[in-house]
């Protein structure tokens, strides 16, 4: 039976794989000031998972539009981000949680692990995420157990992700060594968040849990984030992309300003944080060229979600153990 079951699964997903798109909101401006209508359903959703099992990306597909950053960098989400799904028949709010990893080494890392947790009581539904491409994890194994106590009460559903990446052969014995993880879950949808295949079967496989309810919303909102938040979010990604070994862990990002200029274009003033003085030559580079390319890429994205010409002013400063720093923590709206 459990062998019927997997192959169906792997058979499912290869048959999505033909045409995968991501699914967007599929919405347009005119329903969104009609009265809701009968049976309108709307809800929390928890996105769980160790770092880079790909629930950022899983939230971006959702969406159809990038409002978390994305890297192959480990704990690159460090608070909990709000994404929110809105169609004329339902609403959607997923809960993006920082990776949740063994031995935090830092104040932070035991602040993104606390804000993960948290999400799960406030949830309808929580989204198991791991990276089937790979075997199951330590921290895998943690999660599991952390969601089969009889405290957390909602449906869960495993999402086996990066389904593209894991060789046939493998499939069944792979897939079947996470569902031993957590034999309480209520559904298993193979996907790839990248690709975009089956998150529109996701999505329809979660709106069975959701309950109805109004909308918490307006329709035109895509997250509950700030714009300064956001932009931090966004140099952070460049940070990322750039820097190698420590340094992009040692790293924070302060947006001091954000001003529309009479000319049209925005200023945007952040101040890139290390810990180290050693820290702040590598991201400088030779007269400046690091932190330019650093500059330009934050740039580009900047434009795209402002939707307008940017000059961005970047400053690095060292703050000495910030990751251990309340204050420092509580100033970059991380607690």
């Amino acid at each position: 039976m459990q062998d019927e079951k997997t192959q169906a699964l792997i058979e499912e997903f290869l048959a999505e794989t033909e045409g995968a798109v991501s699914s967007g909101t599929g919405a347009t401006a005119d329903w969104r000031e009609a009265p809701l209508p009968e049976g309108h359903k709307s809800g929390f959703v928890a996105i769980i998972g160790r770092p880079n099992v790909g629930k950022s990306t899983l939230l971006n597909a959702f969406l159809g539009e990038k409002i978390a950053i994305v890297s192959p960098k480990p704990q690159t989400t460090r608070t909990r981000l709000s994404g929110i799904l809105t169609r004329p028949e339902s609403q959607l709010i997923f809960i993006d949680t920082p990776g949740i990893h063994e031995n935090p080494a830092h104040k932070l890392n035991k602040v993104m692990i606390e804000q993960a947790v948290s999400a799960i009581p406030d949830a309808d539904v929580i989204l198991f995420v791991v990276d089937v491409s790979v075997k199951p994890h330590a921290e895998d194994l943690a999660i599991a157990e952390l969601l089969a106590k009889k405290s957390v009460t909602q449906p869960i559903i495993f999402v086996l992700n990066k389904m593209d990446k894991l060789p046939l052969p493998k499939a069944q014995q792979r897939v079947e060594s996470y569902w031993e993880l957590l034999p309480n879950y209520v559904d298993s949808i193979p996907t790839s968040a990248l690709n975009g295949t089956n998150i529109e079967l996701l999505l329809e496989h979660l709106m069975v849990h959701i309950p109805e309810g109004p909308r918490y919303y307006p329709g035109n909102q895509i997250t509950d984030q700030t714009e300064y938040q956001i932009a931090a979010e966004l140099i952070r990604e460049a940070v990322l992309h750039y820097t190698h070994q420590e340094v992009p862990h040692s790293t924070a990002i302060l947006v001091e300003d954000i001003e529309a200029r009479e000319n049209g274009m925005t200023y945007i003033a952040a101040r890139i944080w290390v810990e180290r003085p050693s820290q702040k030559p590598i991201l400088i580079g030779k007269q400046g060229q690091h932190l330019k390319r650093i500059g330009t890429e934050a740039r580009q994205e900047l434009e795209r979600f402002i939707g307008g010409q940017v000059y961005l002013d970047l400053w690095v400063k060292v703050k000495p153990k910030w990751r251990d720093h309340d204050a420092r923590l509580r100033e970059l709206g991380l607690t």
